[in-house]
């Protein structure tokens, strides 16, 4: 057996948390969870979907006949302008959570995806992204970004959709990048995320797309079978902070990216995905930070088969089989458009 096909451990720069890599399990037979083929395209509109255009949402509320995005107050939001009594007791320790949640619709075609969506649809989504960063960031220590999508991923409508939420605090797995980006920078006076593109564009072996402002890789410490991480190449820390020409550059970059993913196991790729970018609770102390996101797909062998995160990775730490480095070859070589 190779010393790549052995056993290992890698460390997640951005978190500090460590992953064990077994190659050699990738090679095992599957008898195990079979989900059913993906269903047939959806209809471009829904008369029983809460977020197509037109109709009543659950809460009785209509919805206006938008034609591009369109951004409403979550009406089951997970955040509220009020928050609970804390409790400092050392046992029972709480503490109050406020903020504020929206949903984003991408599109008024129910049957549309991210991958789907034409250049200029899909850049009204990113400055959509952008004006909600801003607008928030503005009385809220931090504003995250994501989209989960697909029902394997536990999306409420098949409707092309993200959400925003934002809080009075600075959640958990955001505080530890910021805290290790903060520690590197102090370390070595350059930008974690800056020394990690360079690093991965001479190797080339984990990039699966590059642009001018933007690169696309299956990161070294991947958890997800296909994680990708995506770096902003220039030094900006925030979505508001892209100039006209970065979010032109990350349209296409994100429509290559989503269309491999689809091309992958020929199916609409499930996945979680959001924007990390500095706690607008920082202000000015950004220096050590980057623009990036990160895309979570649980699909594993095909379509229908995917990763669980479960024994030893819920009592030990994660696990995976594939490398890193073999999906970003994979995932090169779809073919797209």
């Amino acid at each position: 057996m190779s010393q790549s096909d052995l056993p290992h451990r890698r460390r997640n720069l951005l978190t500090g948390q460590w992953l064990l890599v077994s190659p050699h399990r990738a090679k095992r037979p599957w008898q195990g969870e079979a989900a059913p083929p993906p269903a047939p395209p959806a209809p471009a509109h829904d008369p029983d979907c809460h977020l197509c255009a037109g109709n009543i949402r659950a809460n009785g509320t209509q919805n206006p006949d938008y034609a591009g995005t369109f951004v409403f107050a979550n009406d089951f939001a997970a955040l509220l302008g009020e928050g609970g009594s804390g409790d400092d007791d050392p046992l029972f320790e709480s503490a109050p959570a406020c903020g504020e949640a929206r949903v984003i619709c991408f599109s008024p075609d129910h049957g549309a995806t991210l991958a789907r969506l034409s250049a200029p649809e899909l850049g009204a989504v990113i400055d959509c992204w952008c004006d909600q960063s801003a607008e928030l960031g503005a009385r809220w220590a931090h504003v995250q970004l994501f989209e989960n999508k697909g029902a394997m991923m536990g999306a409420s409508s098949p409707h092309p959709h993200g959400q925003v939420w934002a809080s009075d605090f600075v959640p958990q797995v955001v505080s530890r990048e910021d805290g290790a980006q903060r520690a590197f920078y102090d370390r070595t006076a350059t930008v974690l995320l800056d020394a990690v593109a360079r690093a991965e564009l001479e190797a080339g072996t984990r990039v699966v797309e590059e642009s001018a402002s933007w690169l696309a890789v299956v990161p070294h410490w991947a958890a997800w079978p296909f994680e990708v991480l995506l770096i902003a190449r220039e030094p900006v820390v925030r979505l508001e902070d892209l100039s006209a020409a970065m979010r032109s550059d990350l349209s296409l970059i994100l429509s290559r990216l989503l269309r491999r993913y689809d091309g992958l196991f020929g199916c609409d790729f499930p996945y979680s995905m959001g924007w990390h970018g500095a706690p607008h609770a920082l202000d000015g102390d950004t220096a050590h930070w980057r623009l990036h996101a990160h895309f979570l797909p649980p699909l594993l062998r095909s379509a229908s088969v995917r990763k669980h995160m479960v024994g030893f990775e819920l009592l030990g730490e994660t696990q995976r089989d594939l490398t890193p480095e073999a999906a970003a070859q994979r995932l090169r070589e779809v073919t797209i458009d």
